[in-house]
This record gives structure tokens, sequence and C-alpha cells, in this order.
């Protein structure tokens, strides 16, 4: 998996989004799962102990087994906000992805991202 970008890398807290563009390829095809409830892409904010988890859905239809598949994900997530009291600060945000297999992608780290008041 390859990072293309995170936008934006200044923000305003609780008011603007941060969007995550992926490239990835599978050479099974099993990325993504059609349970809403499989968490299969996982964002850590380096300011926090533990990451957030989102579902992706299928990337290749379920019946193909075996398909190489390589794209572009998107993923919105809603607003940073600040932890502490101070008017501003930096993270940066560690993503990776996991097939149906339960194999993980390789960690990619976004650049650092500062969060306004």
């Amino acid at each position: 998996m390859e990072l293309i970008s995170v936008t934006p890398t200044t923000l305003t807290e609780f008011k603007d989004s941060v969007i995550i563009k992926l490239k990835y390829r599978d050479n099974n095809g099993d990325l993504g799962d059609q349970s809403p409830d499989a968490h299969s892409l996982q964002v850590k904010d380096s300011r926090l102990q533990n990451p957030d988890t989102y579902h992706v859905k299928p990337l290749a239809p379920i019946s193909e087994k075996d398909i190489v598949i390589e794209g572009e994900l998107s993923v919105k997530l809603n607003s940073l906000f600040l932890l502490g009291t101070g008017n501003s600060e930096v993270t940066t945000l560690t993503i990776k992805l996991k097939d149906r297999a339960g194999n993980w992608s390789n960690e990619v780290v976004s650049s650092p991202i500062t969060i306004n008041k």
C-alpha cells in the first residue's frame, strides 16, 4: 500500500474533514468485506494510544478468487480535534489495511497535520 495524499495538512478542529488517498495492490483480491461490522482499515492518530478502525466495502467481487486488483481508495475522516487545552496540535496518521484472510498491509504514515482551534 502507498499513501498518495492526506489533505488538508492544516485544519480547524470540528470543521474540516480529512481525506486520505491510498494506492493499493492485492494479489488475491480479498480486500474489503461485505459485513459492515468487519473493520479492515486502521488509522492511528499519533496522539492516541489506540487506533480507530473503519469498514471497507469489497474492492473486488467476493465470488472472484485469486484475482489481482489495484487501484485507489479514498477515505473521509470526520474532523480531528484538539486533545489538550492549547490552540494548536500536530499529529500524524499511521494507516494500514487488512484483507479477509487477516493479513495486514504495510503501514504508511502521513506528513504532519496541524489542528487549530
